[in-house]
């Protein structure tokens, strides 16, 4: 258990440097003054970047001594759905402007399992940052390292302005069998 609390420290390290390491996206524009930093995002690296956080979170996931997540299209979509969703509503919640929650947005892409959680941003940070972040929050942390979780799913929408909405979603991948289905 002690050796396990020392990775994880390390590996935030380790995604820390390579976020460092990402390619300057079309458009980014360095910090001057009060104006945020613009990381752009080509909509056709969308796959790329769905991996990208994979990796890193399986990474963070390993030092903590739980196994990997796996890429799940139902939760990319229910996570996609989401991203527009806030930026709609110009607000970062978990709750869908037709009153929806993770769980009713993953049933509708047909997620056959359990949602387990579900972490959402508001920035202009690059999803290896965003991940950075939610790692220094313990609900969010949680979220990226429950030991039950077996799939995720990761999305954003950019607005014109740069601003970037993130949700990653994660789920048990119907270990537990659909326990988030609709009753009645």
């Amino acid at each position: 258990m002690f050796m396990s609390f020392l990775r994880a420290p390390a590996a935030l390290c380790a995604v820390l440097l390579l976020a460092g390491c990402l390619p300057m996206a079309q458009g980014f524009a360095p910090a001057s003054g009060d104006q945020p930093r613009i990381y752009r995002i080509d909509p056709a690296d969308t796959g790329e970047i769905q991996l990208r956080v994979t990796d890193n979170v399986n990474a963070l996931r390993s030092a903590a001594g739980v196994g990997d997540l796996v890429l799940n299209a139902a939760l990319n979509a229910a996570a996609a759905t989401h991203a527009r969703d806030m930026a709609l509503q110009n607000r970062p919640w978990h709750f869908g402007s037709d009153g929806s929650s993770p769980i009713d947005r993953a049933i509708r892409a047909g997620y056959g399992g359990t949602v387990l959680g579900e972490n959402i941003s508001e920035t202009y940070e690059s999803e290896l940052e965003t991940v950075v972040a939610w790692m220094q929050e313990d609900a969010t942390r949680a979220v990226l390292l429950d030991p039950a979780a077996r799939d995720l799913g990761v999305a954003f929408f950019q607005e014109d302005t740069g601003k970037i909405w993130w949700t990653l979603v994660t789920g048990d991948g119907g270990a537990a069998g659909p326990a988030n289905a609709p009753s009645g």
